[in-house]
């Protein structure tokens, strides 16, 4: 009795190819996501963390504003020197994250080259900026960054309308990249508007510890610097893809 013969089914990608692109993905990923957190962790360093510093201030106690016609007290913010280690907790958080990142935008990458899309230095700007849109601006919208001492909606709920903010986001702007025709655009649009239309949680006054003024300076300066970081590493990213093709 002759056996019929069982043939495995090929793999999408020649063995070559797929390690090719395993290489592509550990290299634009490490040290994109090396390099982007370490610059992210000095500018956060020089512009949010004196601001944070501050705010821990107004909510301790050792500075007040607008108390008997006052504007703040004698104590100044203290210095970064008097913190070394707390800093750098943030630079190995920093790098920690921004290599998460790239893992993902690297994934990316691997998904826009299956569909034949080349990915280079410009792309991948493109997509580091639709990063930040995806995980820090269209959240900040409804959530903006906080200093220490914020009043805010419980957690929980923040963090649920976050997730779902993001992850809305991310499809929709999927959705307008690759979709074709203006249904595609049109459903990308109407994800991207969901999360906004249905509200983020918020409490029905605002009151905090902290001056307005510099409430409103650290949610700024914040979505800068993520701004600056995630174009480093999209760019980053996309320039060594190409380089390992």
């Amino acid at each position: 009795m002759t056996w019929p013969m069982i043939r495995a089914t090929p793999p999408a990608f020649p063995a070559t190819d797929r390690t090719i692109m395993l290489k592509q993905i550990g290299a634009s990923a490490l040290f994109a996501g090396l390099a982007a957190g370490v610059f992210a962790a000095l500018l956060q360093l020089w512009f949010v963390v004196p601001l944070l510093m501050e705010a821990e201030l107004y909510e301790s106690g050792a500075r007040a504003h607008f108390t008997d016609g006052h504007i703040g007290s004698d104590a100044g913010a203290p210095p970064l020197g008097d913190a070394m280690g707390r800093h750098l907790g943030t630079l190995a958080i920093n790098i920690v994250g921004w290599i998460g990142f790239g893992f993902v935008l690297a994934a990316g990458f691997a998904l826009a080259a299956r569909r034949g899309v080349e990915v280079d230095a410009r792309r991948g700007l493109l997509w580091g900026l639709g990063g930040f849109v995806a995980l820090s601006l269209a959240p900040a919208f409804g959530l903006p960054p906080e200093l220490p001492g914020t009043f805010a909606a419980e957690i929980g709920e923040r963090q649920t309308w976050w997730a779902f903010c993001v992850i809305a986001t991310a499809l929709g702007l999927a959705l307008m990249a690759f979709g074709r025709g203006p249904a595609w655009l049109a459903g990308g649009v109407a994800l991207i508007a969901a999360p906004h239309l249905i509200g983020a949680p918020h409490l029905d006054r605002y009151f905090g510890s902290a001056a307005p003024e510099l409430a409103a300076m650290f949610s700024a300066r914040a979505l800068g610097v993520s701004a600056a970081a995630w174009a480093f590493l999209g760019l980053a990213a996309g320039w060594i893809w190409s380089r390992e093709a």
